[in-house]
């Protein structure tokens, strides 16, 4: 978390052994429809300076309340999204693809600016947002880039639902679903997400939704830009879009991105294994809580080479031995 100054960090400029911040090196832009109010809104990504992090910032507030810093205790809802707010009652929403995206590219310090309260859908999953951070460019900034080290288990259970952050080498993901649905059914995941394989192997996965829940998320004021177009839908056993799925398990893929973007509010990358059953937004919120409120769970440290070089595939490996937990969703 960028507001908090305990812990360590270390590494002088030049180290050839740390990992650099980075942020981008042109501003880019994009607009689509926002995945709940259904509006058209408008959002920049532009470079940040160092030891900044992500903040969102709401164009046409006056002042410093248009300023969101996206970290885990601007969290303000977790009703079918992410949703962070400020002091000031300024929120913005639908966070977590873009933020899994930031992740996955890398990227330590971004302003975002947006015309609106929800961040755009675009196709329901977090690739349009790493190929706009790829057209921009990425570049080093002069400083270690900061880590969060998990160094003991923590976890949080709520009727079923289990979330968990392991002490580990890189950064690894487990995941679990179980749905009544012969469509998804169940559902399991072992990822290593360090040296670029989040690009390849979560960002395409969109988000889904049942097509006999429509009339309820609608009610509740949710879901009223969701299309064909920006997610995958299912009517009973049946997925309605055109082109099938992009990958044969997309279903836990997209749960784990989500998981991935949600935990990115830690405010700095972690280092450890996350493994989630049937968990969503609330959860992994709740597990950030719960790591930084026991200070002996985590510290500051900077990224070193050998540790963001290792093989996703040795990551995948250690998440793989995960006990799986009964659980329905």
């Amino acid at each position: 978390m960028r507001s908090q100054e305990q812990g360590k960090t270390a590494g002088p400029v030049g180290d050839i052994n740390v990992v650099y911040q980075q942020t981008l090196k042109n501003p880019i832009s994009c607009s689509g429809v926002s995945l709940h109010s259904g509006a058209k809104v408008s959002m920049t990504l532009r470079p940040a300076k160092v030891d900044e992090g992500i903040v969102f910032v709401r164009t046409g507030i006056s002042g410093g309340g248009a300023r969101i810093p996206a970290t885990w205790d601007h969290v303000v809802d977790t009703t079918m999204c992410t949703k962070l707010g400020n002091k000031d009652g300024v929120t913005v929403g639908t966070v977590e693809h873009l933020m899994a995206a930031i992740a996955g590219c890398q990227i330590d310090n971004l302003i975002v600016e947006i015309n609106g309260p929800e961040v755009p859908v675009m196709d329901g999953s977090a690739q349009p947002f790493v190929f706009l951070i790829e057209c921009a460019g990425v570049v080093e900034q002069r400083k270690p880039r900061r880590v969060i080290r998990v160094l003991k288990e923590v976890s949080v259970r709520n009727k079923g639902r289990i979330a968990t952050l392991f002490p580990g080498r890189g950064f690894s993901m487990g995941f679990e679903i179980e749905f009544d649905n012969n469509a998804v059914a169940r559902q399991s995941l072992s990822l290593g997400l360090m040296n670029g394989a989040f690009k390849e192997e979560l960002s395409r996965a969109r988000t889904f939704g049942f097509l006999h829940e429509a009339e309820k998320l609608w009610a509740l004021g949710l879901a009223k830009g969701a299309s064909l177009e920006n997610a995958v839908v299912l009517n009973g056993d049946k997925i309605l879009n055109k082109d099938g799925l992009r990958y044969e398990d997309e279903f836990v893929r997209h749960k784990a991105l989500d998981a991935f973007g949600d935990l990115y509010l830690a405010g700095a990358p972690l280092i450890g294994r996350f493994h989630g059953v049937c968990t969503g937004h609330s959860a992994n919120n709740q597990l950030l809580r719960a790591l930084f409120a026991d200070k002996n769970a985590w510290t500051y440290d900077v990224l070193r080479v050998d540790e963001a070089e290792v093989s996703p595939h040795v990551l995948a490996g250690m998440v793989a031995g995960e006990p799986a937990a009964a659980a329905t969703a």
